[in-house]
């Protein structure tokens, strides 16, 4: 075969044999045995909640496994094409298998990424926390575009966004908004967002027009569902109540429907005004708060896990992940992973998938496997 479709077809079987590794192959197919029988159990749908989670895994083994099949399939029938082309002298054939194979390569390249999504609530939807950081109206200016960059994210991956809550600037952005993102994996390709964005521009509200940086945080958590308990004992928790701000009705104003839970062990604060009710946004804040303890646990289980205390720092506050200049030049850069582009509004409009697959591969040590080259 000719040198193209030589190095496709190597790559292609690469990826496949580095899915088989992460799946751990024989194990994922017996536990795939396994669930199929647990699904066509009569009994199953007597406790809706367990049958849907059993489900959700069976869907998702599923889809693995048949992925690398798939891939394994059209690797075999166009590598067979282009031999046959290549014998015949059939140009058109060598194309139609090129093609084919190209497009196995970048299935193959996605599910690598998605085979990174194995944490225990990687599959969960997510909470998405943004809050301006000192410096008054540019730095809040820069929350509110964040949080168009995160809501245009979502949505070019068929993924809805709601508003939780929101504090305005006082003359223009916003001091905090909380999203919830609701979408396949949305915790899993968000959770290496949570840090501090660096902005350098030429700020519109200087009337010198001189420089300015901007820091804002960004902190994600995933939703977590009933079947995880989080013990929560009243003792702990605060609840206050006051009337939400920002867009909304005339009846933002005139009762207090607004709900904030501050978890007094660990300072966490929860808000919602969402809703006109406030019991509904007391229903929401607590679950925002059991999400939040709930992401706490998984960073102390990792951290454990690597034997590195100081990885519970890295989501903090003052760890700063990623820096946007738009002035003097044009450059995002991850500072974890190395990762640049010049493409500035592009990725302020949403493209951030190659930052989000190099965080990931470096989280969970893809980039240390030999053979993950």
């Amino acid at each position: 075969m000719r040198a193209e479709l030589e190095a496709l077809s190597r790559d292609i079987t690469k990826s496949v044999a580095l899915l088989r590794r992460r799946l751990d192959w024989d194990v994922a197919l017996r536990r795939l045995d396994e669930l199929d029988a647990l699904s066509e159990s009569p009994d199953l749908w007597n406790n809706p909640q367990e049958a849907q989670t059993l489900m959700r895994e069976r869907n998702r083994v599923q889809a693995a496994v048949e992925a690398v099949k798939q891939l394994e399939r059209d690797l075999s029938d166009h590598v067979e094409l282009a031999e046959m082309a290549e014998a015949e002298g059939d140009e058109d054939m060598i194309e139609e298998a090129r093609k084919g194979l190209a497009d196995a390569k970048a299935r193959a390249d996605r599910a690598e990424l998605e085979a990174l999504l194995s944490g225990e609530a990687d599959g969960n939807d997510a909470y998405l926390e943004i809050n301006a950081g000192a410096g008054g109206t540019e730095s809040q200016d820069w929350a509110s575009i964040l949080r168009r960059m995160y809501a245009r994210w979502a949505q070019s991956r068929g993924m809805t966004v709601e508003e939780i809550e929101e504090s305005p600037g006082e003359e223009a952005g916003i001091k905090s908004s909380t999203l919830l993102i609701k979408g396949e994996n949305a915790f899993g390709w968000l959770k290496t967002e949570s840090g501090v964005h660096r902005l350098v521009r030429i700020s519109p509200f200087d009337s010198a027009a001189k420089r300015h940086t901007s820091f804002s945080s960004v902190w994600v958590y995933p939703v977590v569902d009933d079947a995880i308990v989080i013990d929560i004992p009243e003792k702990d928790v605060r609840i206050d109540t006051y009337r939400a701000s920002g867009a909304g009705g005339q009846h933002v104003n005139k009762t207090d429907s607004a709900v904030r839970i501050t978890h007094l062990p660990t300072g966490i604060a929860c808000a919602s005004q969402q809703e006109r009710s406030q019991h509904k946004n007391r229903d929401i804040a607590w679950k925002m708060l059991r999400a939040r303890l709930y992401e706490l646990e998984l960073q102390k289980r990792e951290a454990a896990a690597n034997a590195l205390e100081d990885q519970k720092t890295d989501i903090g506050w003052g760890h700063q992940i990623r820096s946007y200049v738009l002035q003097p030049y044009q450059m995002v850069k991850d500072l974890r992973t190395g990762v640049e582009t010049s493409d500035t509004s592009g990725v302020l409009d949403g493209d951030l998938d190659m930052f989000m697959a190099a965080s990931l591969a470096q989280r969970v040590g893809v980039a240390s496997d030999p053979d993950a080259d």
